[in-house]
């Protein structure tokens, strides 16, 4: 319950920012504003003041914003006007350029709101848990990465990387630890990129060309990151915790299989031994102890956590940080205008666009998760998220589909270059199209959904 609530009440947020964006820019050239909705559908309760009713409705998603003149397309389409009525005070009755500023004001609304919230985020500072910038090939451990014998090479084994190798810079930018790598390679999918590697001492430039994983839309090159088996924390009652395993204990071996990194536990473990032998270095005493495990969903069999690198990233003032703020949000448009291109490169849609209620289950989830893990630190990560989500309905709202603000300035740009109305005709069936085209996103979105919540 607490995630649905947390969802919508994020996923609210960001849309009445939007519509707040057209009810002040409408008010403020002349056109009336009939209702203004906290939520969608019947009304619950309502006053009406400066001519506008203000309103709650029943359910608890967005808003909206329902301008004088709105019906007029519809009269005109039933009464087959040629053109849609002019009322004084209208939508339709103002001038196109008017129009245009109106439907431009809700995504810049969300822009401004995606820069302040990452302006926020950057003068509080934002803690990420990251390891460092070592690498394990995927290659190496088959019965984790599901790269059996005889599939396809991973960029990084075809690039010449190998475990073990750190990688200190792609295409001259630095790399300070695995959070960056991850960052630089997920948006560079089948794109030739300069891998700069310290090997055993030795430098090295490698060409790595990311492959392109249709089933995130990600860029991925086949590697895992390297955390030292220097156990962090050992939950309570976990199978770590009986056998005696201690924050600080440093694992050598487990079955008497040497132990590495991580992902030798992982690739152990992978096995579901019943019991296990295992060797840690305390201090400097090795000591031997025996494990019964379990292996319940969602949970580590151990019990336990290794190492990580913790880095804070946080601007030195408030003018800064606001700065930052609004290089981010044009950072991310950039990014999600290069992911909208990927939908056209074979990715799997089903597995790519989200459907409103899977972004409710996001936010609500990762308030959560932040909250619980946190406190209140936490909501630098809630705030990046919906930056982020802002952004997303900046961009969609201005793609040229029909029914969406995009497709609605398109028409008045149509009318300012005819220098007049456009028919009424003309609009209606390009309204058709635009809610043929929603439609469709909304069965995927939909279908996407049902996917996601049932596991597959």
């Amino acid at each position: 319950m607490l995630t649905v609530i947390y969802g919508l009440l994020g996923l609210s947020i960001v849309v009445l920012i939007h519509e707040l964006g057209h009810f002040i820019a409408a008010r403020s050239l002349g056109i009336e504003v009939e209702a203004f909705s906290i939520g969608m559908g019947p009304k619950l309760l309502g006053f009406t003041r400066g001519g506008t009713e203000w309103r709650i409705s029943a359910f608890p998603l967005g808003g909206y914003c329902r301008m004088k003149g709105e019906e007029g397309f519809k009269q005109a389409v039933e009464r087959k006007l040629a053109h849609i009525p002019a009322e004084k005070g209208s939508f339709y009755g103002e001038a196109a350029w008017k129009r245009i500023i109106v439907l431009l004001a809700g995504p810049t609304f969300n822009l401004i709101l995606a820069s302040i919230l990452f302006g926020i985020v950057a003068f509080v500072g934002l803690r990420i848990e990251t390891l460092p910038n070592r690498i394990v090939l995927a290659s190496d451990y088959p019965s984790l990465s599901g790269q059996a014998g005889g599939s396809e090479p991973s960029p990084a084994q075809v690039g010449g990387l190998e475990t073990g190798d750190w990688i200190l810079a792609i295409d001259e930018t630095p790399v300070e630890d695995y959070s960056d790598l991850q960052d630089m390679v997920s948006v560079n999918a089948q794109k030739d990129m300069v891998f700069k590697v310290e090997r055993s001492g030795t430098r090295l430039s490698l060409l790595i060309r990311p492959k392109l994983d249709k089933e995130s839309g990600q860029g991925l090159i086949g590697v895992y990151a390297w955390a030292d088996p220097l156990v962090a924390s050992v939950a309570p009652g976990s199978s770590a915790a009986i056998a005696g395993i201690k924050s600080g204990d440093y694992i050598l071996e487990i079955l008497g299989k040497p132990v590495e990194h991580s992902i030798d536990v992982s690739a152990i473990l992978a096995e579901k031994p019943e019991r296990a032998s295992i060797k840690v270095r305390r201090d400097n005493e090795i000591i031997d102890l025996s494990l019964v495990l379990s292996y319940e969903a969602d949970t580590s069999p151990l019990g336990i956590s290794f190492a990580t690198i913790t880095k804070e990233e946080k601007s030195p003032s408030i003018g800064a940080a606001f700065a930052q703020g609004w290089a981010e949000s044009f950072e991310t448009i950039g990014l999600s205008l290069k992911g909208l291109g990927m939908l056209f490169r074979g990715v799997n849609l089903f597995k790519a666009i989200s459907g409103p209620a899977r972004i409710t289950y996001l936010i609500g989830s990762a308030t959560q998760a932040s909250i619980s893990s946190s406190g209140s630190g936490g909501f630098s990560y809630i705030l990046s998220f919906l930056a982020f989500l802002s952004v997303s309905l900046f961009i969609m709202n201005l793609l040229p589909i029909p029914a969406l603000d995009g497709g609605q300035i398109i028409l008045s740009l149509a009318e300012i270059i005819k220098r007049k109305p456009l028919l009424t005709t003309t609009i209606y069936r390009f309204q058709t199209v635009g809610v043929t085209m929603i439609l469709l996103l909304f069965f995927i979105a939909t279908f996407s959904d049902i996917l996601f919540f049932s596991g597959r």
